[in-house]
């Protein structure tokens, strides 16, 4: 191949003869020595065109093309399928396509529970100083969307070659609880892992006979051990005055000490496995009651006595923060809490704070981020409701069949989430035009209908076998996808704004 030959020119040259059959997508295009590689759109489906020496080509799966003139040269083409395989290779040739640690960067998650919109969520980080995490799913979530570790990176990793991105980004093992589910994700390659161990928590302390509460105590192994670490000891955090008294160690105690355990459990297997570096982070977050400044010290104290290297702490902060709804509480007093916490995590160190099921938490992100002083993790996974915004836009008839097969499905679909959704206050759809159906996502009400039952939409199947709506839904977003990925963006850009003022 001549010199001459570069990648303006391979483009140009592939579009005046394909430009009629694909659409390129410009930004991907990447040379390797002298090969060629770029995504294109096509019918129902996207492939990478690789253009270049035969025996580079030969490694990909898919189908030939005729070859392409370049002047003297006849340069061989071929479309390959987004598979596995065929990314297994362009990741020899491009390193920056895996994942990477986030080292304690101020970072954000966006969940894709579609797998296609990773590029709409790259627009919104960028000429941002933020860490992006592309790859966010849970163990719940892949269940629901039938998905695995797997699957869910390698959608990332395609997405970040279709959008040219080469910047650094992680994936999530999200609220993993079980040793299996670590391990399939170390293999797979993920570099950050979210252990919750909310199974492990007592949340049953308000309800408790002071004798059977005394029980649980005694029978904590290092309760002797616990009482000479923390009892009576003093702390003064941001003005703010706690002591370990006999009553809050044992509440402290009884709440956390198995869950502690457990993660402890799940990091030293971490440690023992992986063979790359890993960011970990600890979730207390789902459960029914708040995290106390003293018990967030006890988490905390216990974790690094036991040599936990922990680099974000997810607790359960004052207030409700349902799914898909904004904040239920006094904001002023999640700020003076907030401040406590923060400061916490600031004196007993080396840690960020974490806000977990943050999608549209707006009124409480400033205060957040204030307190924090810039740097914490943030998850959101509320992507699926601007996806169901362009399905409710583009196919209004398709939203009006999903619909009744939501409402029957919530009740199901709920069980794992603390709503308080009044489904009754829904609006009735057969009373509402296409042009006004959009208004639905202007109601907590829906919007937590909507969000909540993403996994019966997307693997509901009729008798014979076949989806209800998946393959719909996937046409639909394929079909409008620049306004997709617009809606995506700009849905990210609102969270990233209001965190970075």
């Amino acid at each position: 191949m001549k010199k001459s030959v570069n990648k303006e020119a391979i483009l140009s040259s592939f579009s005046k003869k394909y430009g009629n059959q694909y659409r390129v997508y410009p930004n991907s295009l990447k040379q390797w020595k002298n090969n060629f590689f770029f995504m294109v759109k096509y019918s129902k489906n996207k492939y990478l065109v690789v253009v270049g020496d035969l025996n580079v080509i030969q490694k990909f799966e898919g189908k030939p093309l005729h070859n392409l003139k370049m002047n003297e040269d006849s340069l061989v083409v071929k479309t390959a399928y987004l598979t596995h395989h065929n990314l297994l290779i362009l990741k020899e040739m491009f390193p920056f396509l895996s994942p990477s640690t986030c080292s304690g960067r101020t970072s954000f998650g966006a969940g894709d529970r579609l797998g296609i919109v990773t590029p709409a969520h790259i627009r919104a980080f960028k000429n941002r100083d933020i860490f992006p995490i592309l790859a966010q799913q849970s163990v719940r979530e892949m269940t629901r969307t039938e998905r695995n570790w797997q699957s869910v990176l390698d959608d990332t990793m395609w997405g970040c070659f279709e959008a040219g991105y080469e910047g650094p980004f992680g994936a999530d093992a999200d609220h993993v609880k079980e040793i299996e589910e670590i391990q399939r994700a170390i293999d797979v390659g993920y570099t950050m892992f979210t252990i919750d161990p909310s199974d492990q928590v007592n949340d049953d302390i308000p309800n408790l006979a002071k004798g059977e509460m005394e029980e649980l105590y005694n029978s904590i192994p290092e309760r002797k051990k616990l009482e000479k670490l923390y009892l009576g000891k003093n702390y003064t955090v941001n003005g703010y005055r706690m002591q370990f008294t006999q009553k809050n160690l044992v509440i402290s105690a009884v709440t956390y000490y198995e869950a502690l355990k457990h993660v402890i459990k799940c990091y030293r297997y971490l440690k023992e496995h992986s063979k790359r570096d890993f960011d970990s982070e600890v979730s207390v977050d789902e459960t029914l009651a708040s995290t106390s400044p003293i018990s967030h010290i006890f988490i905390t104290e216990e974790l690094h006595r036991n040599r936990v290297d922990f680099q974000d702490l997810a607790l359960h902060y004052v207030g409700v923060f349902q799914k898909a709804i904004d904040y239920i509480g006094d904001v002023k007093e999640f700020t003076r809490e907030m401040k406590i916490h923060a400061g916490i995590a600031k004196e007993f160190g080396g840690y960020k704070l974490s806000l977990h099921s943050g999608g549209l938490k707006f009124s409480v992100y400033p205060a957040f981020s204030e307190q924090t002083k810039g740097l914490f993790h943030v998850k959101i996974s509320t992507s699926w409701l601007e996806s169901m915004r362009i399905i409710i836009r583009k196919n209004p008839s398709l939203y009006r069949q999903i619909h009744p097969y939501i409402l029957k499905k919530f009740n199901q679909d709920k069980t794992s989430y603390d709503l308080t959704t009044d489904l009754s206050l829904i609006p009735n759809i057969n009373e509402t035009s296409d042009s006004h159906l959009e208004g639905l996502l202007d109601k907590d009400e829906s919007c937590q209908l909507i969000h909540t039952t993403y996994g019966s939409v997307l693997t509901g199947k009729k008798e014979e076998g076949a989806y209800l709506f998946r393959n719909q839904i996937y046409e639909t977003l394929y079909h409008n996808e620049d306004e997709h990925y617009q809606a995506i963006s700009e849905h990210v850009k609102k969270h990233l704004d209001l965190l970075q003022t």
